[in-house]
């Protein structure tokens, strides 16, 4: 799953910036996209769209992320899952700063601006980029760390397990698709408030892509390692000693 993630993620913004500097491609929508979504602007969407890119903006992404971060740490006593969440913010912010200054893409007309100037370039989108990652991110770790306990309780009769599972697997499904449709939302407010293109949204997808498989594998990596010795004596324990197995053996003959 990590690996296929960050293949994805990575593939699609090679793509899209492939696109953007040659302008071919999906980035031949840009125009069209901004200018028909400039079109539909409506009072009651311009408030609500306002309010989402005020609330999912790279500062209070990274400020909301921390504070849960350390809730988490501090109410469940963990350290690991929310330095992950706390880092992959980190990691967001700094690699969308890295990338708007290396590719140094302007946004679009500053007349289409709905919440006043704003001078920062425009590829990828940082808004959409922080939003996803950690919606995608958290999903994730909350699913990862109430997952192994799905349909392991002892003394439970073997028919309650699929029930339990797939319950788990609806709950994750629904946590997941929650965190897709909050990236549209955001990606969205972000063109209809007329400060992005579209591929820059669609570059910013990609990179969400890439963060979450790194996240899935340096927690897989982690849980592997922590799980090891654990593992180790179960199967010492399964395993019949030395004196075990001769006996068995001369019982044979």
């Amino acid at each position: 799953m990590a690996a296929g993630l960050l293949i994805a993620g990575e593939t699609v913004f090679w793509a899209v910036l492939a696109a953007v500097q040659s302008n071919s491609g999906v980035a031949e929508l840009d125009v069209p996209v901004h200018d028909g979504i400039v079109a539909s602007r409506t009072p009651l969407a311009t408030a609500i769209l306002s309010a989402v890119t005020t609330v999912t903006s790279p500062l209070w992404m990274t400020v909301i992320g921390c504070a849960l971060g350390l809730g988490w740490a501090v109410w469940k006593r963990e350290i690991w899952r929310p330095a992950l969440l706390v880092g992959a913010m980190a990691v967001t912010f700094a690699v969308s700063t890295l990338i708007k200054h290396d590719v140094g893409r302007g946004r679009p007309a500053a007349r289409y601006f709905m919440l006043g100037p704003d001078d920062a370039l425009s590829f990828p989108s940082g808004h959409t980029f922080g939003a996803a990652v950690f919606l995608f991110v958290l999903c994730y770790l909350l699913v990862a760390s109430r997952g192994p306990r799905a349909g392991t309780q002892p003394g439970k009769r073997p028919g309650t397990q699929p029930r339990t599972l797939s319950g788990t697997r609806t709950t994750s499904v629904l946590a997941f698709t929650a965190a897709a449709a909050g990236t549209l939302v955001v990606g969205y407010s972000r063109l209809y408030l007329g400060y992005h293109w579209l591929t820059d949204v669609l570059a910013s997808t990609g990179l969400m892509l890439a963060v979450t498989g790194i996240v899935i594998l340096a927690d897989g990596l982690r849980t592997a390692w922590v799980s090891r010795p654990a593992a180790e004596a179960d199967l010492a324990a399964a395993s019949p000693s030395e004196t075990d197995a001769h006996r068995l053996g001369d019982h044979h003959r």
